[in-house]
Order: C-alpha cells, then structure tokens, then sequence
C-alpha cells in the first residue's frame, strides 16, 4: 500500500471501530433497562409477599388464642369467701367478685326467707372444705354474669371441676341451663345421674327435688311482705328484690304474676321457669 493512503486507511478503519461501538452501546442499553426494570418488580412483589404475610399473622395470632381460650381454666384467682353451697367469693384480676357456679343449685342455707334447707349445710361445708382461702382456675363459658351481677362460671381446684363434684356427691342439682350448649354439660348431666341411682344426698328424699328447685315445708308466712322491704306493690315480693325461688309463694298464680313482672318470659332473673322454658313457672305448687 502506497505511504500516503496509509493514513486514510487508518481513518476508515477508526471510524468503522467507533460507529460499531456506540452502535453496540445504543442496543445494550434496553437490555440494561429491562433488566432493571425486571428488578425492581421482582423486588416489590418481595414487599407485598412480606406485607401479606404480616397482615395474616394476626389472624393466625387470634385463632390460637381463642382455642387457648376453650381450654379449662381461664383466669387465675383466689376464694376469699364460701357464702353457701353454689355461691363463693373470689378475688380476680385485683378486685373481689361474686361468684355464681354454673349449671348447679345447691339447696339454701342463707336466704333471706327460707329455713336452712335438707344438705344446703352438707353443700356449704363440702364447698368451704374444697375452697376456702385456695387458689383455683376459673372458666367462663356463655355470658359472663347473671341478672344480679354475679360472675357466673366453673371453679377448677386441684385439676378438677367442683361444680360437677357437688353433682358427684348429691349436693346439687343440675339447673339453670339458659344459653347452651356448655362445654361441660354432658359430663355434668352423667354425674346427676350417677349420683341419682346411688340415690346420694338430695337424691336420698323422694320428691325433694324438683325442675323448680327443692320441695320443702311452706312458711305460713310466704305470701306476706317483710316489713323491712321497702316495695309497696301488690305482688308479695318485690319484682326486682332480692332473689325468690317457687318456694316463697303458695300457689302457681302468685308465681306467675311475680315471675310476669320480673320480666318474664323475655327475662327470668330469677330462674322460676325451670328446664322447659314454656313460659309457666313453679307448675308443682
């Protein structure tokens, strides 16, 4: 090749070298940027996954904790007081509460119009034996306290279920079953019956036990008003007053009428229309 188009032929060439550069730079770059791209969708769908999944933790948080919630024993406290058989004292979450055991009605011992009834003495004592001053679990189930205020509820001492106990051993009858099902009705019922055909306790008195509550002598003053109630109406007791049982009246009509003012049959706070909820109360007077 002649010297003077050496020069030229190097020019061609550099020239040709440069355009297949930025040529081959103009074309990669989309990849780049599709690569890019790409990334970063990869990336936020990472953030969504991340975000669902701690949006549904706590679904799976509140579901364990409401089968932790069915399990027996909700609530750590203390019996600071046996009032009688079926009724205690406890204190609870720093406060002291009245307590109403569940699906069980021992006979009386401290109401205000009744004589000690048969075994309420026996109920009480068994229960201050198994309760006094211990510590126990206590478990709702259904609402969490009756027409009084009354937490209302299963007491657990030493891993066992006293409500059924006091049905184990005669004490009690197996009443006020106002919002089933309950967790442990079936085992209940079955100590009733047991119970029943060892003819234990309550058991032991023919017609003692009734769907009312217990068969007992009638005061002759039943139907009278005490003289420090303050109720000024027509019906014996006061509707709202203290708690009453068939017991206290002397025929079917004065129950139902107290029973109609109290409430009934939208309401029974004073659980007078016992298992068959038809409406007609203490139907054995």
């Amino acid at each position: 090749m002649s010297s003077w188009k050496r020069p030229f032929h190097r020019l061609i060439v550099w020239l040709v070298l440069s355009i297949s550069i930025l040529t081959g730079c103009s074309e990669t770059q989309p990849i780049e940027e599709e690569s890019e791209s790409q990334t970063e969708q990869l990336q936020t769908s990472e953030t969504n996954a991340t975000l669902e999944k701690e949006e549904e933790a706590p679904l799976e948080k509140e579901s364990m904790a409401s089968d932790e919630g069915n399990q027996p024993g909700d609530v750590d406290a203390t019996v600071t007081n046996v009032v009688d058989g079926d009724t205690i004292d406890i204190e609870i979450n720093g406060r002291e509460e009245r307590v109403r055991l569940l699906l069980v009605d021992t006979p009386e011992t401290v109401h205000p119009d009744k004589p000690v009834q048969p075994f309420g003495t026996e109920a009480s004592d068994f229960a201050k034996e198994k309760l006094s001053g211990k510590e126990i679990r206590f478990e709702y189930d259904g609402p969490k306290r009756d027409y009084y205020d009354r937490l209302l509820g299963y007491v657990w001492v030493n891993g066992e279920n006293f409500n059924q106990q006091l049905l184990e051993k005669g004490l009690a009858r197996y009443a006020y079953e106002y919002d089933p099902p309950y967790v442990h009705s079936a085992s209940m019922k079955n100590a009733e019956t047991r119970a029943k055909q060892q003819e234990k306790g309550i058991w032991s008195r023919e017609g003692y036990v009734t769907d009312e509550g217990f068969q007992g002598e009638k005061s002759s003053k039943a139907e009278e008003i005490p003289a420090s109630s303050p109720y000024e109406g027509s019906l014996p007791y006061d509707p709202q007053g203290p708690d009453r049982d068939c017991g206290d009246f002397s025929s079917q009509e004065s129950a139902q009428a107290f029973y109609e003012a109290a409430g009934g049959p939208a309401q029974d706070p004073h659980r007078l229309d016992g298992h068959d909820q038809d409406g007609l109360v203490c139907e054995s007077l």
